[in-house]
């Protein structure tokens, strides 16, 4: 019993630290000084919801790298920018067309 107790942590923690480090534009995290789960934090304060899509990108605007996250409310999403040296929120606006 303890064996499978064993194996099955080992394979939860695997699982949950894959997931903590799946979003696109990790190769840019060594250049940001606000980390992702900060970034979301702020991020949600700004627009409460669901993140359904989270990246790290290189755009223009604030320093230049933002953390993007696809934030679902109902049926609308908002892309939330956040720049990645300071924090500051860059862009809160509706993605695409309003289904409502």
């Amino acid at each position: 019993m303890q064996k499978f107790f064993g194996i099955g942590l080992t394979c939860g923690l695997l699982v949950a630290s894959v997931g903590a480090q799946a979003f696109s534009g990790q190769q840019f995290t060594k250049d940001a000084k606000v980390g992702i789960a900060e970034a979301r934090s702020i991020a949600l304060k700004a627009h409460p919801g669901k993140v359904v899509d989270e990246e790290l990108e290189k755009e223009a605007g604030g320093s230049g790298l933002r953390y993007s996250f696809d934030i679902r409310t109902g049926h609308a999403t908002h892309e939330v920018g956040v720049d990645a040296q300071d924090g500051t929120v860059l862009e809160n606006k509706v993605e695409g067309p309003n289904p409502d």
